[in-house]
């Protein structure tokens, strides 16, 4: 997941370095980079899936001003395609070389039973991050067998914008450009590169 970076540590090998920007709100987490290859995805059975051709697509998704949130519309699934059951690791495969996304966007895979998430609120969630220009597997909560907690005001504005309006026990693909992620300045050892398009699938877990 994407935290601004602040207090990270190269300390272990089982943690990504992506979950070193975690440190803002869980301190003490270990961090490595990333093993997977370029231009492959995390499957739910921990192998990699080679990515499809690379296709390009664009589309925009405005934040409503009231809630905090993005609009959801189908234009994220231009970018990355999402399979496996709900509530289970999904297999999260990307259109590497697709143009760069320029606004937020949101599709929910599954709508969710619960609350809604409001703007602000402290979640604890399941994730994929994959990013657009390598096809790499940066990060992922799945991998490292337990969801993580995290405030969304402590979160990139990707996130802080994304989740907001999901329901407990709802899965999202989110599209995030550059700009509302790590723009010029990706955490370091991640596989991220500078203004890269990140592509990740959030489920729900629960919202205390």
């Amino acid at each position: 997941m994407t935290f601004t970076l602040r207090n990270g540590h190269a300390l272990g090998t089982t943690v990504s370095a992506v979950f070193c920007a975690l440190a803002l709100t869980l301190a003490g987490a270990g961090c490595s980079s990333s093993s997977e290859p370029a231009n492959q995805s995390a499957a739910s059975d921990g192998t990699m899936s080679e990515s499809p051709t690379p296709t390009g697509g664009s589309a925009t998704s405005t934040p409503d001003k009231t809630t905090g949130s993005v609009a959801v519309t189908g234009a994220a699934k231009e970018f990355a395609e999402v399979t496996g059951a709900c509530g289970e690791q999904p297999t999260l495969t990307v259109k590497i070389g697709a143009t760069p996304a320029t606004d937020l966007m949101a599709e929910d895979i599954c709508a969710g039973t619960g609350a809604v998430v409001a703007a602000g609120a402290t979640v604890t969630a399941h994730y994929t991050g994959v990013g657009l220009n390598t096809g790499k597997t940066f990060d992922s909560s799945w991998l490292r067998g337990a969801p993580t907690q995290f405030p969304l005001d402590g979160v990139i504005s990707g996130w802080s914008q994304g989740i907001p309006g999901m329901k407990i026990g709802g899965r999202r693909l989110l599209v995030i450009p550059g700009a509302l992620a790590y723009g010029e300045n990706p955490p370091l050892r991640a596989g991220i590169e500078r203004n890269e398009t990140l592509v990740f699938v959030v489920d729900i877990v629960s919202s205390p």
